[in-house]
């Protein structure tokens, strides 16, 4: 991912309007989809969970009407207009496109491509109706999909049965892609949704219901056993191929494009790091392959969620803005843009993603939180003067609280809502701050859900945003622009409370007492329980750090020590900040060439890693204190802030 601009003003959040009311037919409003799934299904005769399940599976049941997925679909059911295969690119941050070498061919590199996608066109013949309605009317692209099901079930010479565990072939079939492995994993994917069920509000403010059937259970196709390359590290049910990345020596003084390790051997993995594209991922396959450009561990694409690797997982990628954090994590690239989350950002990319997540977590240990699972833009920069460079995908439309649902790991509270600790937690869909440049600098980009909630220095929508002297060294304010961070935190993140003002709660961020609005009625928020760490009694501050380095002893002969570089910020006595993680200093010399891993010199000085601003940040245990704060199970009273400044 690439760069950031700046933009303007202020305004406070918007949430999906409620619809009310019944409409000309007895209808309520915001129950239009519902009927229009039963209508359809009764129409085509296909089993009403069975059209919900593949919708879901398709868009989660939003619309965007008349917006184009990434490749060329359309509404509820995601039907593909074949002659439109990519959608527009829009944005002030522009992709990137490496012109070196032969382009390599998407479909060689990744297979599981679409062969023949859920045609709208074909939908539009079969229901009656001129093309466009599919693309812009909810209720036709729902008949469409219906009729395209029952298309699908004839073909394969079956009834059309009532019972949805008959229908497992036809779903199989509905993405039109030719891997039958990912073909198996959507239509188990749909029969999950179906036997669980669902529930949520759409992008239109649609309340849908898919009530759980937990007794359907289909003769579903097994993926097992399915032809791998050798150097594959996926979980059996994922579509995976592999693309290598080139360990190549450039010139006497450097090399490309990734880095020789051991690990876990030689350093445990701590992290693994969401990252988006900007841009097509044809030109990423290039950029890989390019041994003067970055490298990540896998991609995945937007279409269908096939994953691509490209290192292996011993090694270390260059992918994160840090050493020290690329020594420490695996990188996975997500093909979309950060300002067109609806193009880009597919249930089925989230699906494989967390399916991929979840496999290396288990096989390297990793906790399944957001201080060890974050984004590019969560990333701390190594040194003061990095800090403007670093990166701010995936950005504020990534969902992490559907992700983390996704990983089996769900965001929810863990106190009651007095805790000292809060867990940012916005409900998505309905939480819908104002940003800008999404199309161009400035001007504002289209409501839509969110995981970021924005910041202020006093508890008023009008009070002046929280600065990063850091990322604006100049002292430029904070902005509402899409990649601007710095005056924003994001669900899953936790932190020490500060102070609390009727419905505003602060927070410790940056060294400053932040401002959200947090009404008890609607909260962006939510208890939390967990660790903290304060300055030692008689330290009025401490230094904060972007790395977590060994002592000076620690190095061999022969081994340049780095120059450490405080970030511009300090902990103050009396402020604050939740840690998850205690770590011992490491660094990793690769200035050379190497036909091995180089060694890692490991100190015996321990850091907390703490959330400490949007991005995370390290402190010297040396210099810190831990205070405890209870679970739900443990919480005794309220903590007394009741809008009186927190005594920490």
């Amino acid at each position: 991912m690439v760069c950031a601009t700046a933009s303007t003003a202020l305004m406070a959040p918007l949430l999906i309007p409620l619809l009310s009311g019944p409409s000309d037919d007895g209808v309520a409003a915001d129950q239009r989809l519902q009927n229009d799934f039963t209508t359809a299904a009764d129409e085509y005769r296909v089993p009403r969970s069975v059209l919900m399940g593949v919708s879901y599976l398709q868009s989660r049941w939003d619309s965007h009407p008349g917006a184009p997925s990434v490749s060329g679909g359309y509404g509820p059911m995601h039907l593909v207009d074949v002659h439109q295969s990519q959608a527009p690119y829009h944005g002030t941050t522009r992709p990137r496109v490496v012109a070196a070498g032969p382009p390599p061919s998407a479909q060689a590199s990744a297979p599981g491509g679409p062969l023949q996608p859920t045609d709208l066109r074909k939908a539009a013949r079969l229901i009656g109706v001129p093309e466009e309605r599919l693309r812009t009317d909810s209720s036709d692209n729902v008949r469409g999909g219906a009729a395209l099901l029952a298309a699908a079930q004839r073909k394969l010479g079956k009834p059309l049965s009532a019972n949805p565990a008959d229908w497992w072939e036809a779903v199989s079939e509905f993405p039109g892609t030719d891997d039958d492995e990912a073909a198996a994993t959507f239509a188990n994917d749909v029969f999950a949704v179906i036997r669980s069920g669902a529930h949520r509000t759409t992008d239109a403010g649609q309340r849908v219901t898919l009530p759980a059937s937990p007794d359907v259970r289909p003769h579903a196709a097994s993926t097992a056993g399915a032809k791998r390359p050798k150097d594959v590290e996926c979980p059996k049910e994922l579509s995976c191929s592999w693309l290598s990345a080139p360990y190549t020596e450039i010139d006497d003084e450097s090399y490309g494009n990734h880095d020789l390790a051991d690990r876990p051997k030689d350093q445990k993995i701590d992290y693994i790091v969401i990252h988006d594209t900007e841009a097509p991922l044809t030109s990423m396959l290039q950029t890989v392959q390019d041994p003067e450009e970055a490298s990540w561990h896998y991609s995945v694409r937007s279409s269908d969620g096939h994953v691509i690797q490209h290192i292996k997982t011993k090694d270390a990628a260059w992918h994160s803005g840090s050493q020290f954090v690329n020594g420490r994590s695996i990188g996975i690239e997500h093909e979309g843009f950060l300002a067109q989350p609806d193009a880009w950002y597919t249930e089925q990319m989230y699906r494989s993603s967390a399916r991929l997540v979840r496999y290396l977590a288990k096989k390297y240990h990793v906790p399944l939180d957001r201080q060890h699972i974050f984004g590019h833009d969560n990333v701390p920069a190594p040194t003061a003067d990095s800090i403007p460079d670093m990166h701010d995908d995936p950005g504020p439309y990534w969902d992490w609280r559907h992700y983390f649902d996704l990983l089996g790991a769900p965001l929810k509270a863990t106190a009651g809502p007095d805790s000292d600790m809060v867990m940012v937690l916005p409900d998505f869909d309905s939480h819908r701050p104002r940003f800008t440049g999404c199309t161009e600098d400035g001007a504002a980009c289209a409501p839509h859900g969110s995981s970021a909630v924005r910041l202020h220095t006093a508890p008023a929508d009008d009070a002046p945003l929280i600065q990063d002297p850091g990322r604006r060294p100049d002292g430029d304010d904070s902005t509402e622009d899409v990649n601007d961070l710095g005056s924003r935190v994001s669900a899953g993140q936790t932190y020490a409370v500060a102070d609390r003002s009727g419905d505003w709660t602060a927070i410790w961020y940056l060294g400053n007492k932040a401002w959200f609005r947090n009404p008890k009625n609607h909260p962006t928020a939510v208890g939390a329980s967990g660790q903290m760490v304060t300055p030692k009694e008689g330290l009025s501050e401490v230094e904060v750090f972007g790395r977590a380095l060994p002592e000076d002893d620690a190095y061999p002969e022969g081994v340049p020590e780095p120059q450490e570089s405080p970030l511009p910020y300090t902990l103050r006595a009396g402020q604050r900040y939740v840690t998850q993680s205690r770590l011992v200093g490491s660094y990793v010399d690769r200035s050379t060439f190497e036909d091995k891993p180089s060694p890692v010199v490991k100190g015996q000085e321990a850091y907390y890693e703490i959330q400490f601003g949007h991005r995370l940040a390290y402190v010297r245990a040396s210099d810190v204190d831990v205070v405890k704060v209870k679970s739900q199970a443990q919480a005794g009273p309220p903590s007394g802030h009741g809008g009186r400044s927190a005594k920490h």
